[in-house]
């Protein structure tokens, strides 16, 4: 919607459905594993496009920018949850990957057993469906707001009761997509929480002429792999077959307030998208780098722990406690780049931090 300005009444003027320009679509999937998946779709009539998945966790399944795909798509496709299976690295199974997956609440990273139970890879929450789902446009000061929602509940007889809601909103004429969560623990003892916003980035975005940048005051390697890549963790190459991942964590500056970002750019598709957060809220982001053969992708993982899992996050004591009743806030701004000016402007501010 080029000209972003126009009230209600003049945007009626030139149509007769608003969904002409701007607006969400809400349908379920019909084939495949996909059969049955309620999803959302969202436009904002400046050439942002993304599906929200109600049925998992509400997270963004695949994001676009004027035509131009921005996400990765794993070869598992989307899953149903009723084909999740959350034993030992199950997980990778239902894992499509899509531009958001939500990993936690109660195991990040590796699977373990901890006091008795077992936990696997990256968690439960992201195969979870959510309950009182909305999605529709609303009118804030004579602008169109898109916004979906919806709380996803990780529940167990004599065990935990932990509801995260989750709000996202696009306004329209921006390029922005604003993730806000709230973890509640309903139970009546605390919990340990664990959470990672998985933000998956692929091809064409992702390419070897592509770069990661970051305002890193330390870059931890996770293991050997890494560590072979320490010293090209921002630059990326060609699909290479028999390629192992590399993982790093990313200690960032901030400014005053604490806010940080983090940024994919692509200096010859003149397109990128920066990623904001609060380090306050989530201290780490972990940088998965694959450079595989059909599994080529970057992520950039905002996150209150590490990928050692559950059972190692409690043994070193760097694991966060939700008390009873205690609510947590978290919120995740998500920018597309669109030009030179736009990457020029967020690479100062990442070299300004």
């Amino acid at each position: 919607m080029a000209k972003g300005d126009f009230s209600k009444r003049e945007i009626l003027k030139y149509v007769g459905d608003m969904s002409q320009v701007f607006g969400t679509k809400d349908y379920v999937m019909n084939e495949g594993k996909a059969h049955g998946v309620r999803a959302v779709d969202v436009k904002n009539g400046s050439g942002l496009e993304f599906t929200v998945l109600p049925d998992r966790c509400m997270d963004i399944a695949c994001i676009s920018y004027k035509g131009t795909n921005l996400s990765y798509l794993s070869k598992t496709g989307i899953v149903s949850p009723q084909y999740y299976n959350e034993t030992g690295i199950n997980f990778l199974r239902s894992f499509y990957a899509g531009f958001l997956t939500t990993s936690g609440l109660r195991n990040v990273g590796a699977p373990c057993i901890d006091n008795g139970e077992s936990f696997g890879l990256h968690g439960r929450i992201s195969n979870t469906p959510g309950e009182n789902v909305s999605s529709g446009v609303e009118w804030i000061d004579e602008k169109p707001v898109l916004k979906v929602r919806g709380k996803m509940r990780e529940a167990r007889l004599f065990g935990e009761n932990m509801v995260l809601d989750r709000k996202i909103t696009c306004k329209c004429g921006e390029n922005k997509i604003t993730i806000e969560d709230t973890v509640e623990n309903y139970g009546f003892r605390k919990e340990p929480l664990l959470l990672l916003y998985h933000f998956n980035l692929g091809y064409p975005l992702l390419d070897e002429d592509a770069l990661f940048v970051a305002p890193s005051k330390a870059v931890r390697p996770r293991d050997e792999d890494a560590q072979n890549g320490t010293g090209t963790w921002q630059a990326f190459q060609k699909p290479t077959p028999e390629y192992k991942e590399q993982v790093f964590y990313h200690d960032l500056k901030t400014d005053r307030n604490g806010n940080t970002c983090a940024a994919l750019i692509n200096e010859k598709l003149e397109l990128g998208i920066a990623i904001r957060y609060s380090k306050h809220q989530l201290f780490n982001l972990t940088q998965w780098k694959q450079m595989g053969e059909g599994e080529y992708v970057l992520g950039i993982e905002p996150c209150n722990c590490y990928g050692g899992g559950r059972a190692d996050s409690i043994e070193k004591g760097n694991v966060d406690y939700l008390e009873p009743g205690e609510v947590r806030s978290f919120k995740i701004e998500a920018e597309i780049l669109d030009g030179k000016t736009d990457i020029h402007k967020v690479k100062n501010e990442i070299s300004g931090l």
